[in-house]
């Protein structure tokens, strides 16, 4: 959440830009946000500090790339379109209902959509999610135990994948690093997958959530099909031949910008 981050609206913002565009001088960023340039060297500073983004001749540029993006930097990208998503997740769960979450950002933002819901019994290795959740008195929450991943706030390995096949729950909330063109589901390590899998095969409807950032994004790891999951909530309507692997398959695409 944006709070344990500290940072402001415009940090974030600039954050997000960058990570879009590359780079971004000063001068365009005072220009663009309209505060003087002193103002701005305030914010890429605090940004650079926690490793969001980093100094380079004139400006600001994304971090070095890695397997992933740091999970800090993932909880403010694309996050209006990231709640817009959650939103219609929470439309479609009941009270009462038992879910199972996965690791990433959409899932976190997606349990902060369902606070206001009652009686909800909450599985999941994604602490940010068992946080969360944890503000409503009325919700059960149960999380693996395992070593803690840093940064990510999860828990991977056998005792995840274990861990959720101790449970038959409602719905299953995951997300995914990226969808190749053919709709084959990509993540970054096998843990990953195994603990989503888990997820899937212990779920009587899955939902799968991701912005249309993912769409085309390249990672190395298979983990299934589009067309594997019950629902996919997305903020854009999904590219075309994406959406046309899912011809005649039980899939319902969600998109917030169209409301089908």
């Amino acid at each position: 959440m944006l709070g344990q981050l500290d940072i402001s609206k415009r940090q974030a913002e600039i954050a997000d830009l960058v990570q879009k565009t590359g780079f971004a001088s000063v001068e365009e960023l005072a220009e663009r946000f309209d505060v003087t340039t002193q103002t701005i060297r305030r914010d890429v500073n605090g940004l650079c500090e926690q490793g969001i983004l980093r100094r380079t001749h004139g400006g600001v540029e994304p971090p070095a790339p890695a397997s992933n993006i740091h999970y800090s930097t993932r909880q403010i990208l694309n996050l209006p379109e990231k709640q817009h998503i959650a939103t219609l997740v929470a439309g479609e769960v009941e009270n009462n209902s038992s879910l199972a979450f996965s690791i990433g950002t959409t899932p976190e933002i997606a349990m902060q959509a369902l606070t206001g819901h009652e009686n909800l019994a909450i599985f999941t290795n994604n602490l940010n999610v068992a946080f969360t959740a944890s503000v409503n008195a009325s919700f059960q929450v149960t999380i693996a135990g395992g070593r803690l991943r840093h940064g990510d706030r999860d828990v991977l390995g056998s005792s995840a994948q274990a861990f959720f096949a101790n449970y038959k729950v409602d719905i299953g909330i995951f997300g995914v690093a990226g969808v190749d063109d053919d709709g084959t589901l990509l993540d970054f390590h096998e843990d990953e997958v195994a603990a989503r899998q888990s997820i899937l095969a212990n779920c009587r409807r899955s939902f799968l959530v991701l912005d249309h950032s993912k769409f085309g994004r390249s990672a190395h790891v298979r983990g299934g099909h589009l067309s594997d999951v019950d629902a996919v909530f997305t903020d854009r309507s999904v590219p075309p031949g994406i959406l046309a692997s899912l011809q005649g398959t039980k899939t319902v695409v969600h998109a917030a910008d169209n409301g089908s």
